[in-house]
């Protein structure tokens, strides 16, 4: 085998935990490499394209761009800090020869951090470490530094991992420095040590062109895309080529376009050299993983390997009696279509036919992954329901394993009490607990993944808003038993109108209201939540009876509670098995999986005989 390295090219990913200044950092290296004219206008944080993206601050997709230094090509991909988009990070990593771990200088590196340098470390991949924010009033890289050190030992990094390059920044600023000490004045000290330590890709001069595709995406214009690294050979733009499938399945292709990335976009090219990222266009029938190669010798590059699912959730058709008022595709053809496209482009998520009519499992890495994709869908005209997020479990050796997250919580030392006694009810238990006396104490768990639905709002409220937490999926263990996961029940709409101020204000001593006066309600839907811990049927529709008897003095006036705006994620924490999330462009309302009260009752009798 002949080995060669392509010196005009280096492939660096970008590692950091969200909102530590890595899509910011991507931004100055845009402008310093004269990727923008001096006079040209564009929007902060480039890399993050997507509507929500914007909204949230965080990187979902993991995306490509590419910036040119001292005549070599530096591909930069912005891989996301979340653990639950762990599938866009393994994905990614594989176009890469080296990483930048970038972290925060006053909260260091943080547990979602450690996911995609862990996945890092076990490709091999060339770490670099660069401290930014240093500017900020509570820094401290020194402490910081030392902290890097024991998560890559803790991480089992090897001699020649640990012996990373380090630097200090200030990505706002566009300024990068080797020693604390120095002026600093621009990017010039990173981009010189990407160029120094990052290994140029490596290829083998003998071998016919392969690609693996590690990405896929779709123009209007030419159709479907394959986006992946050349790791040997070369192709050239009305090359006929093969596109080696999962099983061994071959299907001949044309090449009719091949781009590759200059800053965020992308520019047509002649040919693809080994080590650069490209766009080819003119493959209908390809999916991530697959090798494309030359017909004369068609050989298969080893397959992208995904974690497993770890929770499953159901997608059905809306059936309430509001269905398409509010959104234009309703039908379970185009919900499954869409799916399934999801499922194509994201290698973490599995879609399965439910035993259900017009219901559909999907499975993925947590809910927050989950509820990305369902605003997307709400956004793009859906209109479908979605059940609670459940854990997958597994069978070993015929006992029941679950999966079960370490916990990271930073908060005040007065609500220590309060975070362990929610954690331990949901068979959390405490591992490690740091106080250095100065108001704040840090704390490890070990949580079973279904303790963790629906908990982070309750920590928020818990924590007055100053919590902070941040989880890992640790591994697999055996079940740990059952718990309540709600200790109040649903108030349930007996009827079919419109909410009225009368009928709400006499209901708010039995709950908080999830609608307000004008708001529709129809029979099964949950208006509320109940003080007690079973379900209430109440008329949220009941006017006052008016008389023509004068009272003695004036009537009391109905003034509501102004209630909390139900979000995605709140609505999806808060439903139990037998109850729905009816998500619509314009609404988020809560329902039961019955809406018929007569036949909940019964449902509700028949449990009891049976346990009886």
């Amino acid at each position: 085998m002949n080995q060669s390295a392509n010196e005009k090219i280096r492939n660096i990913a970008i590692i950091a935990h969200v909102d530590h200044g890595k899509t910011t950092l991507v931004d100055a290296m845009f402008r310093q490499s004269g990727t923008f004219r001096e006079n040209q206008e564009m929007d902060d944080r480039v890399m993050d394209s997507m509507d929500l993206e914007r909204e949230r601050g965080i990187t979902i997709a993991a995306k490509n761009c590419a910036v040119s230094w001292k005549g070599v090509k530096i591909n930069i991909i912005d891989t996301p800090g979340h653990a639950d988009f762990g599938g866009e990070v393994e994905r990614s990593l594989v176009m890469a020869d080296g990483a930048i771990l970038l972290v925060d200088s006053s909260e260091g590196p943080l547990p979602q951090t450690r996911f995609v340098l862990k996945k890092a470390l076990e490709r091999g991949l060339t770490i670099m470490v660069v401290v930014n924010k240093i500017d900020r009033k509570d820094a401290r890289p020194g402490e910081v530094l030392d902290e890097i050190y024991d998560l890559f030992i803790d991480l089992d990094a090897n001699e020649e991992q640990l012996d990373f390059p380090v630097l200090y920044a200030i990505g706002r600023e566009g300024m990068a420095k080797l020693n604390l000490e120095d002026e600093g004045s621009d990017l010039t000290p990173l981009f010189d040590a990407i160029l120094e330590h990052v290994p140029a890709p490596r290829y083998d001069t003998a071998a016919p062109f392969q690609m693996l595709v590690a990405d896929l995406g779709y123009s209007d214009f030419l159709g479907r895309l394959a986006i992946g690294r050349v790791m040997n050979g070369v192709a050239h733009q009305n090359e006929t080529l093969v596109c080696m499938g999962e099983g061994g399945g071959v299907n001949q292709l044309r090449v009719t376009r091949l781009q590759t990335y200059q800053g965020p976009g992308l520019v047509e090219a002649g040919e693809a050299t080994p080590g650069d990222t490209i766009v080819l266009s003119g493959i209908e029938d390809v999916k991530i993983g697959d090798t494309i190669c030359t017909a004369a010798a068609p050989k298969a590059l080893p397959r992208i390997t995904v974690d497993e699912p770890t929770v499953s959730m159901k997608f059905a058709i809306n059936t309430s009696p509001l269905v398409g008022r509010e959104g234009k595709i309703v039908q379970s053809r185009k919900i499954l279509e869409r799916l399934e496209r999801e499922a194509l482009s994201n290698v973490a998520i599995k879609v399965e036919q439910s035993e259900e009519k017009d219901s559909f499992i999907v499975k993925g890495r947590g809910e927050f992954q989950m509820a990305i994709l369902i605003e997307t869908m709400r956004r793009e005209g859906f209109e479908l329901t979605v059940g609670r997020p459940e854990v997958i479990f597994k069978e070993k050796d015929g006992k029941r394993i679950e999966p079960i997250e370490r916990v990271f919580v930073d908060c005040d030392e007065t609500f220590l009490g309060v975070v362990t006694e929610k954690l331990s009810i949901r068979k959390g238990r405490m591992v490690n607990l740091v106080n250095h006396g100065k108001g704040r104490v840090r704390m490890e768990f070990s949580v079973p993944s279904r303790g963790l639905i629906g908990y982070r709002d309750e920590f928020l409220t818990d924590t007055k808003g100053t919590g902070i937490m941040n989880s890992y999926l640790e591994g697999y263990e055996l079940h740990r038993g059952d718990f309540p996961t709600r200790f109040t029940g649903s108030l349930v709409a007996d009827r079919q109108g419109v909410g009225v101020t009368y009928g709400l204000f006499h209901l708010e001593p039995r709950g908080e209201m999830f609608i307000t006066a004008g708001d529709p309600v129809y029979e099964g839907m949950i208006i509320g939540e109940h003080n007690r811990d079973n379900d209430l049927d109440v008329n949220p529709t009941k006017e006052k009876k008016l008389t023509n008897m004068r009272a003695s003095g004036k009537d009391e006036n109905c003034v509501l509670t102004p209630i909390r705006p139900m979000t995605l994620e709140r609505a999806i924490h808060f439903v139990r098995e037998d109850e729905l999330v009816e998500v619509t462009p314009q609404s988020i309302r809560l329902r039961k999986a019955e809406l018929s009260a007569t036949k909940r009752h019964m449902l509700h009798g028949q449990k009891k005989r049976e346990k009886a």
